[in-house]
């Protein structure tokens, strides 16, 4: 909507009004509702799997329900694509999402801060921990190579950077956070089956109060399924979710160093 024109709770792009205190999908037509589901059934593909299916869609509170693709997925499992239309809306002018608060410095801009409000270099560790073994979002953030076209941590001369890798125990990480006289430690959570992000990132947060150093560090997590609501709720400073550049990450480390008075 970057050629919208914003008013009065209503959105203009081109020639069409947005109501943004009612908000629905917009499918065929516009302002029809029309959206596109799917899930899988423990039923064996065929006629009255489909019935079940449509059933089930429009017990969701959707309308017009067509099932316009099922798969049998073996072992009396079936999948399906459902189309439907809801009547619900969404007031967009009353959405707020917590994130935190702070100022996103380009690559100069952060070193300079650091260099003048820090005087010396931040210590960042970083760690996917437990089980989970993948590393592409904690590398897009710590990497020198980075993500988007942004460096990562490891590129900034007035960090240092230490990425621990994959399945690293939390005991682990705590010890080399301490080790390092860490100002902060990035923990990554992609692995999330089972809501299992949630006792591992509260084991971390335990262990480092146990040592008597969550005060001392600024503790940041993320993955596909961290928000900050989250993360402050487990007791992190920031969440991050995917989309991340660097200089967020960096900047908030930063600034949040400075605020509590870490430096």
């Amino acid at each position: 909507m970057s050629e919208a024109v914003r008013s009065e709770g209503k959105v203009q792009p081109g020639a069409r009004t947005v109501d943004l205190t009612r908000v629905r999908p917009y499918g065929d037509q516009w302002d029809d509702g029309a959206v596109q589901i799917s899930f899988t059934l423990p039923l064996a593909a065929g006629p009255a799997a489909g019935e079940a299916a449509r059933q089930l869609a429009r017990k969701m509170g959707l309308d017009g329900v067509k099932v316009v693709a099922q798969r049998d997925l073996g072992g009396s499992f079936s999948f399906f694509v459902i189309y439907g239309r809801t009547t619900h809306s969404v007031d967009a002018t009353q959405v707020d999402v917590p994130r935190p608060r702070f100022k996103v410095m380009g690559f100069d801009e952060l070193n300079e801060y650091v260099r003048r409000r820090i005087g010396r270099k931040l210590v960042v560790v970083g760690a996917c921990t437990g089980t989970d073994a993948h590393t592409i979002g904690l590398d897009a953030i710590m990497n020198i190579k980075g993500y988007a076209g942004q460096h990562g941590l490891e590129g900034y001369p007035e960090i240092e950077a230490a990425n621990l890798g994959s399945q690293v125990a939390n005991e682990t990480l705590v010890a080399r956070a301490i080790d390092l006289e860490a100002d902060a430690i990035l923990v990554s959570q992609v692995v999330t089956e089972k809501e299992i992000h949630i006792p591992n990132l509260t084991q971390l947060v335990e262990m480092l109060e146990a040592e008597g150093f969550r005060d001392e560090v600024v503790l940041v997590c993320g993955g596909p399924r961290v928000s900050h609501e989250l993360a402050v709720e487990l007791g992190y400073d920031a969440g991050f979710g995917p989309g991340t550049l660097p200089p967020e990450v960096a900047s908030f480390i930063a600034q949040e160093v400075v605020r509590r008075g870490l430096a």
